[in-house]
């Protein structure tokens, strides 16, 4: 074979200005063959290229011949390796390790093989960015875990193996942070780690220590040999100030003490770094506790506005100290740089990820997809930040190849720029830097929409800038402003009652919620309140909104969180200040449940409360977030996912988006959709613990099933803001052995009767999320002293043999609203013959007359100004006792009249089957839907349901003129 000689090479490509430099390192590494007896063959055809743009693979080569031409020979320069490759690699080179200097030896040529073997895959385009990133880490994970564990056994070899108390082996786990930690390893890059342990204790051997000492000792050496430079080179530059306390703090702590400290001492920034925190070595399974128990001071459970704030300064300092260095031009560091992708990312997740699990990810790239997913960020935003990221990385990557060093800064000098630029695909300089700087602005340009603060007065110079107005608002609620000029101002907002509001405004400002407020909590109050002063302005009843206004806030003061939440999104805040002039209620609702303030966020959301399939995906998707054996989760969760689409519904109505009959249609199917996950939940509990229902009928297995069945507003669709749920349950075991079938038996009857007691403690116990539904379970067979659980038999037993008329009525509205369908069609069937049972139409007039008029007198209201809508003659609770008894009346002629539960199709069925002329039906159709609206508008004003008597005397009196032609 003949020698290649430099002259061979092909230089194709490589500018006529750096062609020597490539000769030279050529004639070096052939003069390296040459004196260790090594013959080279011939020159890859890339060689030159990535020689070019990479002078560490040169050196690499140069330094080691052998182990660079086994490299070239071994096809993986070619191929991506498979599961497992890295780690045999890494292992097989270390396995002849005999002492801490061989083996610190081994790591760095291991360590240069790998590297090369990216460099040359990256620089020739053979392997894509998300290859070349992978192939980083992994290598970094291997390397570490490799050289812990040879560390541990040697330390292990003299002291004995560290355990606990209970004797149990302990390991350190090893958390790798940063781009280490989200798989995004850069070519040079240092490694931030934090070293923990499980558990206190002692290891067993004879010059035994302490566990903590054991494993800082494993730490020193551990970052030792990684981290010191040989002739060999480095492996990392590893940095622990990310560690509690810092370069102060112990270098290793037990998991016990960790969690001590983030719950004492832990502060934003750590917040943020411990988002990519992942176990690169060691203890993988304890990793796992260690995840659990940091997790609830990465991720809050509500959302977290003021992450915001702590990023926005942490950057602001970012930008200071990298002005401060000249580092303008910093692809890393420099405005539209990597690190602004990742803080539009991570803030994302610092605010909304304690809510959604979904967003609980490492990488950036995959975090950024999941907010276009779901609707967080815009698509095309999130596109032009994955693609400036993208270049961005590959720009970095290709800076840090050059040298092996760690590097940010675009190069100075022409020749460095050219080979930066041809390194990237491009000809010249000023083409890679149109597109560069282009990627750039896109970056910085999100990232000040996502962080733009124009709320915040911060410093002397921004004030300064401000409005005359703004300035006076921020002055009058810190009180400095003078009761007279105060007054001036609160009067230029519409407020009719400026003394009253200023009150209002000191007792606040005094009040001890806001006294006792922590530095950064009243530094976000006192900007919230001049913002939520000015958007008074315009409003129709600005008096009753601030007052309104004023409790919510005195409420949410300590959760600064929600302060933030306001100051941050100025939307949420006018949204706000709408809704609390539109409804009394509305704001009580909001000032009892903060946690609906995030539903403020997005008006298309608020506005448009989901059918009845999305409730089920909306409930599905916020339960999915919980373990489902957590009981007070699952049940704090249903209940916030109560309150947040009553919300939805009433903010709707509220602003005339939902007519009447929707609104009730809402508020239906949320009830609906919550009592069939109840009972859901409660089956599988019980059945967890007892087994499943079973029984012989007709000598055949049959498993009995469960049902509720809702009576009144909710068995007529047409439930109100607060309605009580009335409904009973079915179950439809019969015949012989009904047992459950688990370890713990039970009667089926029992079973069942424990099913029906879960599901009401359920709906009605109070949590701190409040009450899912007040329940009335008296409309059962016998009532309060019947059984709580009856079977679909006894319950058509009881309504043809001893059930009252007024129990007929009311299953005139009821239906099967949750559980399992064989009932439900039986109670249908079981209804349409009750309802259609011949009757003495005179003895009917008279006991549905008589019950009217027995609620008249209990009732109705004793003050001749007032018309109570639901229960004086002439409301609604006339039109409902006409509709119950003409289907009673007729529907043994008319069956079907039963069909449906609800008083308006009731009322259409009673105009197609000729009992009532369509002009009347229509009237009281028209006239049940108005009062019933007007029973929304009074309830959302947090008023009783009653109006002056000569509203709605027209229609009044032409109800009780039907009622007297009908009942009488």
């Amino acid at each position: 074979m003949t020698t290649p000689t430099s002259q061979d090479l092909c230089l194709d490509g490589i500018p006529q200005a750096a062609r020597p430099g490539i000769l030279n390192l050529a004639q070096d590494y052939l003069s390296a063959c040459q004196s260790q007896g090594l013959a080279p063959g011939p020159w890859p055809g890339s060689l030159a290229r990535v020689w070019y743009h990479s002078e560490f693979v040169a050196r690499v080569a140069i330094r080691r011949p052998e182990a660079f031409m086994a490299l070239l020979a071994s096809g993986d320069l070619e191929r991506v390796y498979g599961d497992g490759d890295m780690c045999r690699r890494v292992r097989d080179t270390l396995e002849t390790a005999g002492d801490e200097a061989g083996l610190m030896r081994l790591l760095r040529q291991a360590r240069n093989r790998e590297m090369v073997r990216i460099a040359w895959r990256d620089l020739t385009g053979t392997a894509t960015l998300e290859e070349t990133l992978d192939d980083l880490s992994t290598l970094a994970d291997h390397l570490i875990d490799a050289a812990l564990d040879w560390l541990h056994q040697d330390m292990a070899c003299r002291h004995g193996e560290p355990r606990d108390a209970d004797g149990q082996p302990q390991r350190l786990v090893v958390l790798g942070m940063g781009k280490l930690g989200g798989h995004e390893l850069n070519f040079s890059s240092d490694i931030d780690l934090i070293f923990a342990y499980p558990r206190t204790g002692q290891t067993d051997g004879e010059r035994c220590l302490d566990n903590q000492q054991f494993f800082i000792r494993l730490g020193q050496r551990l970052i030792k040999v990684l981290n010191e430079k040989t002739p060999d080179g480095f492996v990392y530059r590893v940095d622990m100030r990310l560690r509690p306390f810092g370069d102060t703090g112990p270098l290793v702590m037990s998991f016990d003490a960790l969690e001590d400290y983030y719950e004492s001492h832990g502060r934003e920034w750590e917040r943020y770094a411990l988002i990519k925190a992942r176990a690169v070595a060691g203890d993988r399974d304890s990793a796992e506790q260690l995840h659990a128990l940091l997790r609830p001071f990465i991720y809050r459970r509500y959302l977290d506005f003021g992450a915001f704030g702590s990023l926005r300064d942490m950057k602001a300092l970012i930008n200071r100290e990298a002005a401060r260095k000249g580092k303008e031009q910093d692809i890393k560091l420099g405005e539209g740089g990597i690190r602004e992708v990742e803080f539009v990312g991570q803030a994302f997740q610092l605010i909304r990820a304690g809510r959604d699990p979904s967003l609980q990810l490492r990488g950036i790239r995959p975090v950024l997809e999941r907010l276009a997913a779901q609707d967080l960020m815009p698509a095309y935003a999130v596109r032009h930040l994955l693609e400036a990221y993208d270049f961005l990385r590959r720009t970095e990557n290709r800076l840090q190849m050059v040298a092996d060093q760690q590097t940010h800064r675009l190069p100075r000098e022409d020749q460095d720029r050219l080979c930066l630029a041809l390194s990237m695909g491009f000809e010249d300089w000023d083409s890679f830097e149109t597109t560069l700087d282009r990627h750039m602005r896109r970056v910085h340009g999100q990232f000040e929409q996502v962080f733009a603060a124009p709320q915040r007065a911060d410093d002397d110079v921004e004030q300064a800038a401000q409005p005359e107005a703004q300035r006076d608002l921020a002055a009058l609620w810190l009180g400095s402003l003078g009761r007279e000029r105060s007054l001036e101002v609160l009067d230029t907002l519409g407020l009719t009652g400026p003394e009253s509001a200023l009150a209002g405004l000191e007792h606040l400002r005094d009040c001890s919620a806001c006294r006792n407020l922590t530095a950064t909590g009243r530094g976000r109050l006192d900007r919230l309140m001049p913002l939520m002063l000015g958007v008074l302005s315009g409003l129709k009843d600005p008096d009753a909104t601030l007052e309104r206004l004023l409790r919510l806030v005195q409420t949410i003061a300590r959760r600064s969180v929600y302060l933030s939440l306001l100051v941050e999104n100025p939307l949420a805040l006018s949204q706000l200040a709408r809704l609390c002039e539109a409804s009394p209620w509305i704001a009580d609702h909001l000032t009892r449940y903060p946690l609906l303030l995030d539903e403020l966020l997005d008006p298309r959301s608020l506005y448009a409360p989901p059918g009845r399939q999305g409730l089920m995906d909306a409930l599905n998707d916020e339960l999915v977030q919980v373990p489902q054996d957590d009981l007070e989760q699952v049940m704090d969760r249903l209940r916030m996912f109560k309150q947040v689409q009553v919300l939805k519904v009433a903010a709707a109505d509220i602003m005339d988006v939902l007519p009447v009959m929707k609104v009730s249609d809402h508020l239906t199917w949320i009830a609906e959709v919550v009592l069939e996950r109840v009972l859901g939940l409660v089956l599988e509990q019980l059945i967890a613990k007892h087994g499943r229902p079973r029984c012989l009928v007709d000598g055949e297995p049959f498993e009995p099933g469960f049902a509720v069945v809702g009576y009144g507003k909710l068995g007529g669709l047409e439930l109100g803001y607060g309605s009580d749920l009335d409904i009973v349950f079915l179950h439809d075991s019969r015949g012989e052995q009904a047992m459950t079938d688990g370890e713990r038996p039970l009667d089926n009857s029992e079973f069942f009767a424990r099913v029906g007691q879960r599901i009401l403690h359920f709906l009605g116990v109070f949590t701190g999320a409040g009450r899912l539904y007040e329940v009335d379970t008296r409309l059962r067979p016998s009532g309060a002293s019947g059984l709580l659980v009856t079977s679909v038999p006894a319950f058509e037993d009881y309504q043809l043999g001893s059930a009252w008329t007024w129990e007929h009525q009311a299953l005139v509205r009821a239906r099967p609203v949750a559980g399992d369908a064989r009932i439900a069609e039986a109670f249908q069937a079981m209804r349409g013959r009750v309802l259609r049972q011949p009757r003495d139409e005179a003895a009917l007039r008279r006991e549905v007359r008589e019950m009217r008029e027995k609620m008249w007198k209990e009732h109705a209201t004793r003050d001749p100004a007032w018309f109570d809508l639901k229960r004086d003659p002439g409301g609604i609770a006339d039109i409902e006792f006409m509709v119950q008894y003409l289907v009673l009346a007729h529907a043994a002629r008319h069956p079907q009249l039963t069909t449906w539960p609800d008083n308006i199709r009731i009322l259409e069925s009673l105009i197609e089957t000729g009992l009532m002329p369509r002009d009347d039906a229509l009237f009281l159709m028209d006239t049940y839907r108005s009062f019933r609206d007007r029973i929304h508008e009074l309830t959302l004003q947090e008023m009783p349901a009653r109006v002056p008597v000569v509203d709605w005397a027209r229609e009044r009196e032409q109800v009780r003129a039907f009622w007297q032609r009908l009942m009488t």
